[in-house]
Order: structure tokens, then sequence, then C-alpha cells
């Protein structure tokens, strides 16, 4: 009957999709689409894309408001959940932008946020980066907005303070964290009335980020993966003459080889087998069907596992450069490369 959710015929039963288990006791499931794609894709572009997902079994949906595509994903979800895709089957995600950190614009984003993708809950909900640091769209990697600063933790925990809020009132399920640091991360843990379940991070075989990945299991935070493929469709800013290509290292070339499959494919193995969760980003059906296929079936072995762990270059593609406050010195400074969080002048 017309508006009913039907499942393709192709599809990847959900059910034999990894999960992975949140503190909660929640489950995640072990692989989700991304939606930012705002560089290259117009909103009906990437929702379309979504709802195609959703028929060939995907359940964990990444979501942001800076993508300025939430409510066309809202269309797509709650055409899927009135045709009979039970709410309880999907795990969404947003985002808070840095330039809705205030308490009250916390709360003001988060409730636009489950407007425009017409739920009454958030499964996730994540401080997209920790700094309140705004760019225009299209700024260059050198600009540097006047009102930038560096991570303050005061600052941030009043950010929290109001998620923390949400969470209590039921609009949100869970809390992340994105693109910090051991050091933020240690500060955060020690200071949230609710910890953070999961931490967003860009990880992928050429930047595997083996000591905050592990800090994040130790500390029963789920690693959530964002450029599991090596981001390809990264903006061009956010691109530099020395980064490498992670479909092109000999080890993922020759497993991919052994496994009939294309490279990337290697790639999301790797991340679920790992431990993290990617959320690869396609809007062509045959790859989004492909990236969740891979990870149902025909698992690298052990050695393969191995051979990937020599892959690590710490390739950091994102490096956030228009994120940085004036004063600082280098988008490392965003990154706390010595352990330590760097204020007004950086590591000057």
């Amino acid at each position: 009957m017309p508006g009913t959710f039907q499942m393709a015929s192709d599809a990847v039963d959900p059910a034999s999709v990894p999960t992975r288990r949140l503190l909660s006791g929640a489950h995640i499931p072990g692989i989700g689409m991304g939606t930012f794609g705002s560089d290259r894709y117009g909103p009906a572009e990437v929702s379309a894309a979504v709802a195609g997902a959703l028929r060939v079994g995907y359940r964990l949906i990444d979501c942001a408001a800076v993508y300025g595509n939430e409510a066309a994903m809202g269309e797509v979800l709650a055409e899927a959940v009135a045709g009979g895709l039970r709410r309880d089957e999907l795990f969404v995600m947003s985002k808070v932008w840095n330039d809705m950190h205030a308490p009250a614009d916390v709360v003001r984003s988060v409730k636009a946020s489950l407007s425009d993708l017409r739920l009454d809950h958030l499964d996730a909900c994540f401080v997209h980066w920790p700094f309140p640091n705004h760019h225009a769209p299209g700024a260059a990697a050198d600009d540097r907005h006047p009102q930038s600063r560096p991570y303050l933790h005061e600052e941030f925990l009043q950010t929290w303070s109001a998620l923390e809020s949400l969470v209590d009132a039921g609009l949100v399920r869970h809390l992340g964290t994105s693109n910090v640091t051991i050091p933020k991360l240690e500060l955060i843990l020690r200071d949230a009335r609710i910890q953070p379940a999961l931490n967003e991070m860009e990880l992928h075989p050429c930047f595997q980020q083996g000591e905050l990945f592990r800090f994040c299991l130790d500390h029963g935070v789920q690693p959530v993966g964002y450029s599991p493929l090596g981001s390809p469709s990264r903006p061009e800013r956010d691109r530099t003459p020395d980064d490498i290509v992670d479909t092109e290292q000999e080890a993922v070339r020759e497993i991919a080889v052994a496994h009939g499959i294309h490279p990337v494919l290697v790639c999301l193995k790797w991340a679920v087998a790992r431990g993290q969760v990617p959320i690869p980003f396609a809007v062509k059906r045959e790859q989004y069907l492909a990236n969740l296929r891979a990870v149902v079936g025909d698992p690298l072995t052990p050695a393969e596992i191995e051979a990937m762990r020599g892959v690590e270059r710490n390739n950091r593609l994102i490096k956030g450069q228009v994120f940085l406050w004036p004063g600082s010195q280098s988008w490392l400074d965003l990154w706390d490369v010595d352990g330590t969080i760097p204020g007004w002048t950086g590591y000057a």
C-alpha cells in the first residue's frame, strides 16, 4: 500500500549488522550512514541516499545541524516511521554547532534539530567541536574569526550542562563529544554529571589514533569514526600536499585483492573489527549497499588485522584550521600535541 516502508529485495538484514553496547546498556549499530555532503551535494541528494540506506538495512543515521539538511532528513525519517519502520529500530544522532554553545542556544539548537528531524528524541547528541568558534561558509583555511578562542573548560561545562538538562527532559538519550583529545576528555570525564557515551573522531587506517582510541575504550566511551575511508570528498580547504590516500596503501590493496573487494571496503571491515563505529557517506546506492554488506560477512583474518596496524601514518586529514583563534600559530594548537591544552597564544 502507498506509503508503506518496504525493505529492498537485496537488503542486508539489520539484525545481522554488528552492534556495540553503550554504558547505558543500549546498543548502537556497528556502522552508520553519514550525512555530511553539503560541500558537494544538496539536501535532496543526501536525503534520497538516506531513504535508500534505510531500505537496504541501515539503522544508524549521523546528522548535524550545520550540514543544512536535517529538514530534508526529517521528511525521510517521518515517512519511514509512518510506513511501519519502528522508531526504536533507529539510532539517530545530531550535533550542536560551534556558534550555539551558550546554554540557551544549546537547548534551542537541539529542539530545532528535533523539529527538523521530526523526532521526539535524539538517540545521541554531540558537541560538534569543543571550541565555540564559528566561521563563515566557504572560509579559507587561514581565516580567523575575531571572536574565536581556545578551549576554555568552564565554558565547555556550561554547554555540556545544557545538554545534560535535555537528557533529564527525555529529549536526548546519550551525549557525545567530538574532535576532542585525551587532555580535554580527561577534564570532561572528571567534571561532567552525565558521562559522554560516545566520542566522534577521525579514524581511518592511516590515522588510527591509538592512544585516544584506547583511552575511550578504557573509560566506557564508544569511538565513532568519521572519514573512515580517508575522506576522499572532504572540502578543498582540508587538503594538503602531504595527505596520504588510505586505499593506495600496499597492505590495504593486498587485502582487497585477497577478498576480491574494493579497497574502501577493507577500511570498513577493519574499522568494525577494531571496535569503532564507522559512518561513511555515500550517495550512490551501489556504494552504500556495498559498505553495509562489507561488515556482515567475510571478515578480515587476524593476520590481516595485524597488517592493518602497520598502515598507520599519523595522517590527520581534517585539521580544523578554520577553528583557530587570533594568536594561535598552527592547526596543531587544536589537538594538544604535547599532552597539554594550549592557551591564547597556542604553543608559541
